[in-house]
């Protein structure tokens, strides 16, 4: 699949360094908001980046594998919690309206019939999909359907005049399809990166690391991330992969939340490296895992709050500090202007 992401214009590096360099504060002293005021204006290609319009979009998705116990919920909890998005009442609707961002709910695949609901987006693949553990979870025609919407999705979004997203998902299970792509795409040890998800306790951790080695013995380490994909992955996952591309190709700021978020970035990263310059990575969770996604992709998140839920709720809490690092770059006076001096002889 061919994707044209724009690389980011060195060229303008070394004014907005100026800039940054020469507002009222020692060299430095704004500390990571610095090199990410420098990011955002390289991938907007302006000196006077703007927030407009930041949007978090959630992809939901149900997995045939949660039917074998690898997550501590039944799998009517995915319709649940996105009818619980859409009322208003998940952690992610308080933190958007805080934070005041959009969000927009993805149906990639729920197994379950909402028909047309204001604030969600049909966009299902099928009802859910095969136990991974099994069979392949989809088919690669499905891999790259899914993929598909997921760019048109963010291409709709960037023609609105978004140029902030963050992503978030829901899936019971999804945290087992994240391990096993993490294993497939990073060579992280399978048990490293299979964690509790969401709380299972110790015969529950020994049962799902038992299942997720079951179904990669079955199928192997895939050969390409398409094909990954389609053996491990769930609907969700692979939209997002595609709405992470789209974005970038509309020169979007991606704001990356947790494990089973930065498992699709995984697969998109595959598909075209380039991606990796739009994205910021909003927090650690305390999965296992994720420690390891971050390390294959030498990244730092911004924040550290033993987090675990999902749902982009990282990445909302997270927003405030590129807000921050954009309007410090705008607003704040430069010694120049000020009339401070700035230590030069």
């Amino acid at each position: 699949m061919e994707f044209t992401i724009p690389p980011l214009n060195p060229d303008l590096a070394p004014t907005l360094q100026g800039l940054i360099d020469g507002k009222t504060k020692p060299t430095g002293a704004l500390g990571r908001l610095e090199p990410l005021a420098l990011q955002i204006g390289l991938i907007q290609r302006t000196c006077t980046p703007t927030i407009v319009r930041p949007h978090i979009m959630v992809f939901a998705g149900d997995h045939g594998a949660a039917r074998a116990g690898v997550s501590a919920y039944p799998q009517e909890v995915t319709w649940q919690m996105v009818e619980n998005f859409l009322a208003g009442g998940a952690a992610i609707n308080v933190l958007c309206r805080q934070m005041g961002l959009g969000l927009t709910v993805v149906d990639a695949g729920v197994n379950h019939a909402f028909g047309i609901r204001p604030g969600l987006v049909d966009a299902k693949i099928g009802p859910g999909t095969a136990s991974f553990i099994e069979q392949a979870a989809m088919t690669e025609t499905e891999a790259r359907e899914a993929i598909a919407r997921g760019r048109a999705l963010a291409h709709a979004l960037a023609h609105d005049g978004t140029n902030l997203v963050g992503f978030g998902e829901m899936g019971i299970g999804n945290t087992a399809a994240a391990a096993l792509i993490t294993h497939c795409l990073t060579d992280a040890p399978l048990d490293s990166v299979t964690g509790r998800g969401t709380g299972l306790d110790d015969a529950g951790l020994a049962r799902k690391k038992a299942l997720l080695a079951r179904a990669f013995a079955r199928a192997g380490r895939p050969a390409t991330p398409i094909a990954t994909l389609a053996e491990f992955g769930g609907f969700e996952i692979a939209m997002m992969a595609g709405a992470m591309l789209g974005a970038a190709e509309k020169r979007m700021t991606l704001l990356i939340d947790g494990f089973i978020v930065t498992a699709a970035l995984l697969v998109a990263h595959a598909l075209n490296p380039a991606v990796f310059d739009y994205c910021v990575f909003a927090h650690r969770s305390r999965e296992p895992g994720h420690g390891l996604q971050l390390a294959h992709l030498d990244a730092e998140p911004l924040i550290e709050l033993d987090l675990r839920l999902g749902e982009g709720t990282g990445a909302a809490l997270a927003f405030p500090l590129l807000a921050a690092a954009v309007n410090f770059l705008n607003e704040m006076a430069s010694f120049a202007s000020a009339g401070v001096s700035d230590g030069s002889v």
